[in-house]
């Protein structure tokens, strides 16, 4: 079932999430704030930060929170970047102490300033929390780091527990929605994540609703698994601003459960679909998943 947007409609039942109140999530805010963290919760505008930090998880975005890109559809401030901090990863451990995780997930914004992008820090931020935090699971959310094999592999070589990088949408969206990335440049960083440590999980995600197909969305599936992505999120776009690329429909749960059906039959290890779905949402049981699945091939 498609719904076909129209001036002013209300959004569906399905996409109303939790208010981001209660005392769990002023702890957090107040934590967030006392460390002079970002998260990804926050300068995203991602609906579940209620649900999310009410339950005490948040996924933090290191290297600043200006991106050195325009995508179309990302609610993160643009522009010149800040300077690095190397003194966040120390901070990030701190936080990830604070709230007790057991499953940590970081992200960032683009640095494309940067040379290795940004993933020096990333391995740096692994390995505070391993040293902090010992027995925590991390997930990291990395940018393309412009296809930069050498990038990828300082991250690799840090052994997250998940490496994720998200596609976002199908290619003839590219242009439109992640402007600066190619499709196939981020199929070929995936594929080398997994090539550098098959051991480590990798994962992949899209938004819908941006005017995909079907059969679009299914060809990136395939697309994924043959480059030996393990994990899989699909969600919804929600416009974060009038700024921002519309949405040209909603996709409703019983089409995300479909979807979720074909990318089981295709062989992934774990497929988390849904209108609120983001990268990070439940990503300690999606790294269970993978973890006992077999080894992609």
């Amino acid at each position: 079932m498609l719904v076909q947007l129209e001036p002013k409609q209300d959004r569906p039942n399905w996409l109303r999430a939790p208010a981001p109140v209660g005392d769990n999530y002023r702890d957090l805010k107040s934590l967030v704030q006392r460390l002079n963290l970002h998260t990804v919760c926050e300068s995203a505008a991602c609906p579940n930060v209620g649900e999310c930090w009410n339950h005490r998880t948040a996924t933090f975005m290191i290297l600043g929170n200006v991106c050195t890109r325009r995508c179309g559809f990302c609610a993160v401030q643009k522009g010149a970047p800040l300077p690095v901090d190397f003194d966040e990863p120390r901070r990030v451990a701190e936080a990830v102490e604070a709230l007790g995780l057991r499953f940590a997930v970081i992200t960032s914004v683009n640095r494309d300033d940067r040379k290795d992008g940004g993933a020096l820090l990333f391995a740096m931020v692994i390995e505070a929390i391993r040293a902090r935090v010992p027995g925590c699971k991390v997930e990291v959310l990395v940018p393309d780091f412009q296809g930069a094999h050498d990038a990828m592999k300082i991250v690799i070589d840090a052994r997250p527990d998940v490496l994720n990088h998200n596609t976002e949408t199908v290619p003839r969206l590219y242009r439109q929605v992640r402007l600066g990335a190619r499709y196939s440049r981020s199929l070929d960083m995936l594929r080398f994540a997994k090539e550098c440590n098959p051991e480590i999980p990798v994962k992949s995600g899209l938004m819908l609703g941006l005017g995909e197909t079907r059969d679009e969305v299914i060809q990136v599936l395939r697309d994924l698994k043959a480059h030996r992505v393990d994990i899989v999120t699909l969600g919804q776009y929600l416009r974060p601003s009038p700024k921002h690329l519309p949405i040209f429909r909603y996709v409703s749960p019983e089409e995300f459960a479909e979807l979720k059906t074909i990318g089981m039959e295709l062989g992934f290890a774990h497929v988390e679909a849904g209108p609120l779905v983001r990268s990070s949402y439940h990503a300690g049981h999606s790294h269970e998943s993978a973890v006992a699945a077999p080894v992609s091939c």
